[in-house]
């Protein structure tokens, strides 16, 4: 058994995901990721039971882990109830604990998610906020967003949300005092150690690339390269 599958094996998602796999694919044919990318969740879930430390490193190291929408249809169809998708959350959690996400452009993608995310939950209690989601970083929603965003508060009192308002209410502002609390939760349960590293081993990554960081955030939040998809052959 090598050192990677033995750290990897610790993760309660490979103890609950990984029971008997059979290889039969049926997770890869339910994927919907699958028909999009080039990802076969079947081949991933081979090499982790190969306990081969030098194969699971490359998918450590690779765009193949980030694929994943998380969505666990595999899990819904799995003839022995594996989890491909726990398996898939505990390589990506161990690729960011080892800073091997660098490596990968798909995998560098967690600079701009861990940052805007976990900003919104700690700034303001909610993962996706109305205020930092811009129509200028997402202009495939078109036209309708474009306006929405610039009558925010107008739409939300039409549609009854108490925005940024007090007491009870859909989009309502958190009290400092639970913003603080959450603060807290992310300290103890190492939240905020982890997005503290990856900051650090990004800064290190657009160092390399002759960057600065917010360079590096543009790029890794709008650059996609071909060579991911099933229909770029």
């Amino acid at each position: 058994m090598g050192k990677l599958y033995e750290e990897l094996s610790q993760d309660y998602r490979v103890v609950e995901g990984l029971k008997t796999c059979i290889n039969c694919g049926t997770c890869t044919a339910i994927c919907p990721a699958a028909e999009f990318y080039k990802y076969d969740p079947r081949k991933i879930m081979d090499i982790v039971q190969s306990k081969d430390d030098a194969e699971i490193e490359k998918l450590l190291k690779s765009d193949v882990i980030w694929y994943c929408g998380e969505c666990m249809s595999c899990v819904t169809r799995c003839p022995r109830k594996n989890g491909p998708g726990l398996v898939l959350m505990a390589l990506r959690n161990l690729s960011a604990k080892k800073g091997w996400f660098t490596c990968s452009e798909k995998g560098r993608q967690l600079y701009p998610l861990t940052k805007m995310l976990t900003g919104n939950i700690l700034n303001y209690g909610y993962c996706v906020y109305p205020e930092t989601f811009k129509w200028e970083d997402h202009k495939e929603s078109g036209p309708v967003w474009k306006w929405h965003t610039e009558h925010l508060k107008d739409n939300f009192e039409r549609l009854g949300a108490n925005y940024q308002g007090k007491g009870p209410g859909v989009l309502r502002k958190i009290p400092q005092e639970s913003l603080d609390e959450l603060k807290r939760i992310f300290d103890v349960t190492g939240g905020t150690e982890r997005i503290e590293f990856v900051e650090q081993c990004s800064r290190k990554k657009a160092e390399e690339m002759g960057m600065d960081m917010e360079e590096y955030f543009r790029m890794t939040f709008e650059t996609t390269s071909e060579g991911h998809l099933n229909n770029e052959d």
